[in-house]
């Protein structure tokens, strides 16, 4: 078993080089303005190219579930990894519905941060616990990723629209939360460029830190800048916290998950500041001369259908087969846990993206707004409720 999950991670690695190398050729295609047969030739191979990736990605899957005994959706990397692989899955039928190459320019490099942050996390096969051996963990989680992923797709247009459509010489509100949505990404971007290069560089600092009666320890494996409260460095060699995370953080990881927080914003930060040096621009600025061409009611259109796809397999998979799985495993239907609660924040949202839409006439530019927003809260709910907020759900 040891040979397949080696195979197995080398074909998850495979998916990532074939889905970078689709992402360059869409990037051709949008250049290559006048040439249109060429043009259609490259968004073929970058199409097949991205086909090849995502059946790379499904052998990872079917290997990874060969070698563990169970579903893939049972940690955070196996359910993030799940997700980039839905995002892309959406993404090929939704392109050869509109054939839109730009889609690709943007989609891709989604998943493939989706796919990288995953890989952040332990990577170890692990058995499921008690709770998780259910075949209902394999229809109610890969039911909610892959709705979530048609979702990432609303997400794509509806990002494409706004930097398209918003007004990008001028300073605006419009254009500042339009920024603040490239520099989460970016972001993201930091917090992979970080982990991997201190994982690289073997660092590791351990802090002893008072709780109650108990003395505690926890691992850093980036600097740190915030330490826990009370906390004494015992690892020789290594550097002391610049200062102490807030009181009023709780939880054993609560100081170590702040400080990866304030290193993806430092991070971010300084890639963000590099491509501002280079384009001499706001990105979105610098984006929008690609998208010329693009039609807006097109991107509108996919926005919308995306929503209409994704959310009845949200209800479907979110709600309704969370709700039998959770009679089965806890003997009720709903607990107000909180990953239940963020789930019926999301359901809520996106039921009133298509009342708005259809009922209120939100097209355009409040249409895209709404995609956005929706995804958003879907990051939130994978990462922050998972990671931080104790329940039932969390992966940590």
């Amino acid at each position: 078993m040891g040979n397949l999950a080696t195979f197995s991670s080398t074909m998850l690695y495979t998916a990532i080089a074939f889905y970078s190398i689709a992402t360059i050729m869409f990037g051709v295609t949008i250049k290559d303005k006048k040439k249109q047969n060429k043009k259609g030739m490259t968004g073929t191979i970058a199409i097949s190219i991205t086909i090849i990736g995502l059946i790379a990605q499904l052998v990872y899957f079917i290997t990874r579930w060969i070698a563990g005994g169970h579903a893939p959706v049972g940690n955070m990397f196996e359910f993030m990894t799940f997700l980039g692989l839905s995002i892309v899955l959406a993404f090929i039928i939704i392109y050869f519905i509109y054939r839109l190459n730009i889609l690709g320019l943007f989609a891709l490099p989604i998943a493939l941060i989706i796919i990288a942050y995953a890989s952040m996390f332990p990577t170890d096969l692990s058995p499921l616990v008690p709770s998780l051996q259910s075949p209902w963990l394999y229809i109610h989680v890969t039911t909610v990723s892959l709705s979530q992923g048609i979702l990432g797709i609303s997400f794509v247009a509806g990002l494409i629209y706004l930097i398209k459509q918003v007004d990008q010489k001028k300073r605006s509100k419009k254009n500042i939360w339009l920024e603040l949505i490239l520099f989460s990404l970016i972001a993201c971007v930091g917090f992979i460029l970080s982990t991997i290069t201190f994982n690289i560089l073997d660092y590791s600092a351990t802090f002893e830190y008072p709780s109650g009666d108990r003395t505690l320890t926890v691992e850093y494996n980036l600097p740190a800048i915030a330490g826990p409260q009370d906390g004494e460095l015992i690892t020789e060699g290594a550097n002391g916290a610049l200062f102490e995370a807030p009181g009023w953080l709780q939880g054993r990881n609560a100081a170590k998950k702040f400080n990866t927080l304030i290193w993806s914003f430092a991070t971010g930060l300084v890639l963000y500041g590099l491509i501002r040096l280079v384009f001499r621009r706001r990105i979105g600025a610098a984006i929008q001369p690609l998208l010329k061409n693009i039609k807006p009611d097109l991107v509108d259109e996919i926005t919308y259908r995306a929503v209409a796809i994704g959310f009845p397999l949200f209800t479907l998979g979110g709600l309704i087969f969370a709700s039998i799985w959770a009679q089965i495993a806890w003997d009720r239907f709903w607990g107000w846990d909180p990953k239940e609660v963020w789930a019926l924040i999301t359901w809520f949202f996106y039921a009133a993206f298509l009342h708005l839409r259809l009922s209120r006439g939100w097209h355009g530019e409040k249409s895209s707004w709404l995609a956005v927003i929706g995804f958003a809260i879907i990051m939130f709910n994978l990462i922050v409720v998972n990671l931080v907020i104790a329940g039932l759900h969390s992966y940590a």
